[in-house]
């Protein structure tokens, strides 16, 4: 059996079709099929049940292919591996991403990661939660992130951070006279939310939050990401639900933050990784997770950089319960700026968490291209 015969393989049992997949590898379909019969005869099983009209895998066929695709994944591992080491780097970690995660999260883990193991090579996927939770299990990678604990068996789910959900809504909006939004008054406008099938565990959570009501929501638009949502929002085109995070981070002006009036989850984001004993590189990487998640809230973090305090803070002059919640910081910009007074700083223990794009789209928030603070409408007061 050599490599020739399993790409082959692999390639006529994702089209299947034997031309299309002969079209594919740049190869004439008589030696293709003859490839595939060697094979079998090899193998001693039928791989394909072949007609005049179609070609499908048989249940050996299918279970042979999960074996492929690991075989193929190991290699491409290998290939990594080596390609790393030459270039400086002595392990490698493959990050799936669902969900949209939010960038200054991933931001703060990914600056420790380089600050305290620069030589650790990771890499990141961006994929739909079923395709990273397959890829957990067929180890295409190491561990992931998703917003949805949902991964069946083999998979452990650990919870990583959680945000408030949020409204998001366009500046001078009439649902801003209200501070906390009822859920009936949010249904009584169109709305732009995540695609379940990009964003399947944020889909979920929000259909689970609208479900509460007796209204059937108004769906203008579903989006494939955040920022794509808050683009429509501050538009007008319709009202966003997401964490406040995504909503704070936004680029995109005259977006406001508002809670809704009744207690809802918050939107979870968890580590997934296989149930099996982690390596050396995943167990660090996972302790850096839940050490940046108690360090500060990395909202506050950035607000404070973004008032022009280039370190990160290193804990509140009080003690944890005075940091503000997150709805807090998104709908009242002045406190920001009033934790300023309460905060001590450590540039070699925090300096890096803060990544520049993060600090310079929260900036933007209170600055325009110049230096002179932003001051925002009296009636719609925005972050």
């Amino acid at each position: 059996m050599e490599l020739r015969h399993l790409r082959y393989f692999w390639a006529v049992a994702e089209e299947l079709h034997f031309g299309r997949a002969a079209e594919k590898l740049h190869i004439e379909q008589s030696p293709l099929s003859r490839a595939i019969k060697e094979l079998e005869e090899e193998l001693g099983v039928v791989l394909f049940a072949r007609t005049t009209r179609s070609t499908q895998l048989t249940r050996a066929g299918k279970l042979f292919l999960e074996h492929v695709r690991r075989v193929f994944a190991a290699l491409e591992q290998a290939r990594d591996s080596v390609r790393a080491a030459a270039n400086g780097f002595h392990g490698q970690l493959r990050v799936a991403l669902s969900d949209g995660i939010t960038p200054s999260r991933l931001s703060a883990l990914l600056a420790v990661c380089r600050q305290e193991e620069p030589e650790v090579e990771i890499r990141f996927f961006e994929v739909p939660l079923s395709q990273q939770i397959k890829g957990l299990h067929d180890d295409l990678y190491d561990v992931g992130f998703a917003q949805s604990r949902e991964a069946g068996d083999g998979i452990v789910a650990l919870p990583a951070w959680s945000d408030p959900l949020m409204v998001a809504v366009p500046a001078r909006h009439p649902l801003l006279a209200h501070k906390r939004i009822p859920l009936d008054e949010l249904l009584r406008y169109p709305l732009v939310l995540c695609d379940p099938q990009v964003c399947e565990g944020h889909a979920k959570h929000v259909d689970r939050v609208l479900r509460r009501a007796d209204m059937e929501p108004l769906i203008a638009e579903r989006v494939a990401s955040c920022d794509l949502m808050m683009a429509l929002v501050s538009a007008g085109f319709a009202l966003g639900l997401a964490g406040a995070a995504h909503i704070v981070a936004s680029r995109e002006p005259g977006v406001v933050a508002r809670p809704l009036a009744s207690r809802v989850p918050p939107l979870t984001t968890y580590l997934l990784r296989p149930e099996n004993f982690p390596s050396d590189v995943l167990t660090r990487f996972i302790k850096r997770t839940y050490a940046v998640k108690k360090t500060i809230p990395f909202l506050l973090a950035a607000a404070l950089t973004a008032c022009g305090q280039s370190e990160a803070p290193q804990k509140a002059a009080d003690s944890e319960a005075n940091i503000p919640t997150v709805e807090e910081l998104a709908a009242n910009p002045e406190r920001l700026k009033e934790l300023r007074q309460q905060c001590k700083t450590d540039r070699a223990k925090l300096g890096d968490v803060l990544c520049n794009r993060v600090a310079e789209a929260t900036r933007k928030r209170f600055y325009g291209d110049g230096e002179t603070p932003y001051t925002p409408p009296k009636e719609s007061p925005k972050f």
